[in-house]
């Protein structure tokens, strides 16, 4: 009996790549979205009951906030190519915590717009640093890492959000004080549970396993630079278009529901519920079609026809009765929402596999420019569509669809190779194989078609 009860506990712990560190992160994860949860919804309204500014001042708070928060990507990804990642992500972990309690102790609008753009940065970049983290720990398995994440994360998404509306039936200030303070406290208990995890192999001190690393390597390019790799940059400029994804559904659904279709203004929470449990439904085992730097790529064929599907959708709700409204409403919430989780699958590959191990904290921060700068577009697009009418859904979505292709032409793997030192002689089969990445990529073997010597 005793080693069918000692085999018990880890059947269940291949499931998440990573080790006992992968797990210890998404438990991080977890409490990070049920403390964001809490604090979200509460936000505006604490700025409104509890530091009286306007609405006017409420805005520009946040659109200061979301600007100054651009910086936190490339910030994190720089510091994480020096420092260790754990350290920098607890630092980071720590300051959000601390410019949010910060709020509390004043009332001024000046230092609320400071210390609200002090806390953007490092939240911005908590994202690159623990995106940073799970590809490092979860090797091969990162794809899967980041779809269970992903689920994980919706979760405590849910709980947060309701735990928030259970406590704003108060309506007090002091509700709206718990609610920060909670989510200070999931700060500091995130940066405890970081601190527990070890450090991760930079990819450059990462054993290569198998021809998988070689094909990856093949996406990679010479520069060490983000700022010099045009093609990654063009990369990250297409991603900011396929993250519209998620202002049409946080945006574009509540304000076209209300302001051009016959469905019940109701249906707008719904959609989002609809995509929260989608997400949870299938991100994991739909990881498995994003599986490899190749399969990343395919993916975004179906994104593109799901987006195209989905602003179709929106446009037959412009028309008809309440009943054609809402089914068309809710294909429209179910393309976008399968474009999101394949979208998510792709990125996630894509941008780890573009860039060199001795700088990718810097490539990856430089990716995170695409969300941030998504979320300060992507309202005004979508307010434009909405504005327009049901006849800009498709094309927003045929804009949606080129941007997918130019992407799909753009990651394909480059067909140059390095050349091999002159020192070094063919391999013969009982030749020692290199021992990590870097040794593996110095002696890459050119790809068939090139001239022979």
């Amino acid at each position: 009996m005793k080693p069918i009860s000692s085999r018990r506990p880890f059947a269940w712990r291949p499931a998440v790549p990573g080790g006992r560190d992968g797990r210890r992160m998404l438990v991080v994860a977890v409490i990070d979205k049920i403390g964001t949860g809490l604090w979200t919804g509460a936000s505006t309204l604490y700025f409104v009951y509890v530091a009286h500014l306007s609405i006017a001042q409420i805005g520009l708070l946040m659109g200061l906030s979301g600007a100054i928060g651009i910086a936190g990507p490339p910030l994190g990804g720089r510091l994480a190519d020096r420092f260790p990642v754990t350290r920098v992500l607890v630092a980071a972990q720590l300051a959000r915590g601390a410019a949010l309690l910060a709020l509390l102790t004043t009332n001024d609008y000046v230092l609320l717009v400071v210390f609200s753009a002090l806390g953007a940065v490092p939240d911005r970049s908590s994202s690159v640093l623990t995106k940073l983290f799970a590809a490092r720990v979860a090797g091969p398995g990162r794809v899967r890492y980041q779809a269970i994440q992903r689920t994980a994360a919706n979760i405590g998404w849910a709980v947060g959000a309701s735990g928030a509306a259970v406590a704003l039936t108060v309506g007090s200030a002091s509700s709206y004080q718990v609610l920060l303070l909670a989510n200070v406290a999931s700060y500091a208990v995130m940066g405890a549970l970081t601190l527990r995890c070890a450090e991760p192999p930079a990819p450059s001190r990462v054993v290569a396993t198998g021809s998988g690393e070689d094909a990856e390597r093949a996406y990679r390019p010479a520069a060490r630079s983000p700022w010099r790799d045009r093609r990654y940059l063009a990369f990250t400029a297409t991603e900011v278009w396929i993250f519209l994804d998620d202002s049409i559904l946080q945006v574009g659904f509540p304000l076209w529901i209300v302001h051009a279709t016959s469905a019940p203004a109701g249906l707008a929470p719904l959609v989002l519920v609809l995509n929260s449990t989608l997400v949870i439904a299938l991100q994991v085992p739909l990881s498995r079609y994003g599986s490899t730097t190749a399969a990343a790529r395919r993916l975004l064929v179906p994104v593109g026809a799901a987006l195209v599907a989905g602003g179709l959708s929106l446009s037959v709700s412009a028309f008809g009765g309440l009943w054609q409204a809402t089914a068309a409403v809710l294909v429209a919430a179910g393309c976008f929402t399968l474009a999101e989780i394949l979208h998510s699958l792709s990125s996630w590959e894509l941008s780890i596999a573009l860039a060199p191990g001795e700088a990718q904290g810097s490539y990856l921060g430089v990716h995170g420019l695409a969300s941030s700068a998504q979320r300060s577009l992507g309202p005004l697009v979508v307010g434009t569509a909405v504005s327009v009418g049901a006849f800009a859904w498709p094309v927003l979505g045929a804009t949606l669809v080129a941007a997918c292709l130019v992407q799909h032409r753009l990651v394909g793997p480059y067909a140059r190779s390095t050349t091999l030192p002159a020192t070094v002689n063919p391999p013969s089969s009982d030749a020692q194989l290199p021992s990590t990445t870097a040794e593996v990529g110095a002696t890459r073997v050119k790809p068939m078609g090139h001239r022979r010597r």
